[in-house]
């Protein structure tokens, strides 16, 4: 059953995150883009284990919209008198997670608004994304029973500087516990 409640809150993660992926085009709100990701959780959530009352379910983390230099985990309230709207050539990253009974999925993406494959991404923004990708692709490899985080933090240092990049300081990895997402 705890398995089946991980693929699920995965699956439904996958879906919102393909969701907002293709609301994220010039003139978007993030506050637009963070309730609307919220609220497709939630509704999504509604749809399964409706007969069991006492089963949390829902938002595992609040969805967050963070755009150019902001890192991560922006969420805007909607009482902020600056909302961000996304231009072309932004770099957003996409930022959720779900939960059913407490077993939470997360999922986190980055994209350029209005690339596509006629309109590529180049320069700095291409080295960025794909030195993002080769530490993510590293980190899974290392992540693993005997090995240290300083062998993980010396990779990802060696990928970046591969390609001209400065990891950011201060970023952790969690493991995800029952009902806590940074345990």
């Amino acid at each position: 059953l705890v398995v089946t409640k991980y693929k699920m809150a995965g699956k439904m993660s996958n879906t919102v995150m393909k969701a907002l992926i293709k609301k994220c085009v010039e003139g978007e709100s993030t506050l637009n883009l963070c309730k609307f990701g919220d609220e497709m959780i939630v509704k999504e959530t509604a749809t399964v284990f409706k007969k069991d009352k006492e089963l949390q379910k829902g938002v595992g983390f609040p969805t967050s919209i963070s755009v150019n230099n902001c890192v991560c985990h922006y969420t805007p309230l909607e009482s902020e008198s600056k909302v961000v709207i996304l231009k072309n050539g932004d770099v957003v990253k996409i930022d959720l997670a779900v939960h059913i009974g407490g077993f939470i999925a997360s999922a986190a993406h980055t994209l350029i608004v209005g690339c596509s494959k006629d309109n590529p991404v180049s320069g700095k923004q291409a080295d960025v994304l794909h030195a993002a990708h080769m530490c993510a692709e590293a980190a899974m490899r290392l992540v693993k029973a005997g090995n240290k985080t300083s062998q993980v933090t010396e990779a990802l240092q060696k990928v970046a500087e591969s390609y001209g990049c400065k990891p950011v300081q201060g970023m952790l990895s969690h493991q995800l516990q029952k009902n806590r997402i940074g345990g």
